[in-house]
């Protein structure tokens, strides 16, 4: 069977699109994705380097072909092959962390929830874009957009938390699962991984949209996962770290580990729990006097 790829139109988001202005000062603040809203008649991209994520939650060859391009930058960046469990988290991390972006984003942002079932998400890895289908989406009530066809307005702050948690869950669940077999972890373990994809993409874009948001990033992520909200295993995780001149560094201790230190022992990431806090200071303060 000769499969056709469908290209997504690169057109202005669809009318009344409660997103469009959040994804796009995402893109603006992080140039390595480009979010691509389509109307309710347009397909899904796939072939020709799309994946959708329900194909990776279908697991089976989309996962396979997806993490043959992980495999390979493993070997070549580092002159030896990872584990098939190491390949699989890396990929994995490599869909979940834009993929959050998708909802916690316009929920940073704007205080607007997308709907994003797995089928409603494609994504181009080597372009670094995403193709949305948003048909539905929650807010407050004091929202312009409440009016909008497939709003749904939810009472307050606390209850718009539990829609991004939701959706989240909803999204991320499934391709989870479509991962799970080459993963080698329990559901603990795999819900600790959506954790810290939640928390490190969302701290991540707040510390490019200024200090301020990325202060407010970090309190509204210690709201958001407190560390009582299953699914997700364990909180937020920040904590701050006294550097030698008596500055705070901002920390987090991850709930999983993505086992890089299997491929280099002498490297973990900053938020690794395998990092101790003398390192952590010392790797910190080195980037803060480079940014500076």
């Amino acid at each position: 069977m000769t499969v056709t790829a469908v290209k997504p139109v690169r057109a202005p988001a669809p009318d009344g699109s409660p997103v469009a202005d959040a994804y796009a000062r995402l893109t603006r603040a992080y140039g390595g994705l480009h979010v691509t809203e389509l109307a309710a008649h347009e397909p899904s991209p796939r072939g020709a380097g799309w994946v959708g994520a329900d194909e990776l939650a279908a697991g089976g060859e989309a996962v396979d072909a997806f993490l043959a391009w992980d495999d390979a930058q493993v070997l070549r960046d580092y002159g030896r092959r990872a584990r098939p469990d190491v390949v699989a988290s890396f990929g994995l991390h490599r869909y979940a962390w834009p993929a959050c972006l998708l909802i916690t984003a316009p929920w940073f942002l704007d205080r607007r929830v997308p709907l994003l079932p797995p089928d409603g998400v494609s994504f181009h890895r080597a372009q670094g874009r995403m193709a949305v289908r948003v048909e539905s989406f929650a807010c407050l009530p004091d929202d312009p957009a409440a009016v909008l066809p497939g709003a749904r307005v939810v009472p307050d702050e606390e209850a718009l938390r539990e829609e991004v948690r939701a959706m989240v869950a909803r999204h991320l669940g499934p391709v989870l699962e479509g991962f799970g077999r080459r993963l080698r972890r329990g559901r603990r373990a795999l819900w600790g991984m959506a954790t810290d994809e939640v928390v490190e993409s969302l701290w991540y874009i707040g510390h490019l949209l200024g200090e301020a948001e990325e202060r407010r990033a970090v309190r509204e992520l210690e709201l958001l996962l407190p560390g009582t909200t299953a699914p997700y295993t364990g909180g937020a995780g920040f904590r701050g770290l006294e550097a030698p001149d008596g500055r705070t560094l901002p920390t987090r201790d991850r709930a999983s580990c993505c086992f890089f230190y299997t491929i280099r022992p002498e490297d973990t990431c900053v938020t690794c729990p395998r990092t101790c806090d003398a390192d952590r200071v010392a790797r910190l303060t080195a980037e803060a006097a480079t940014a500076a």
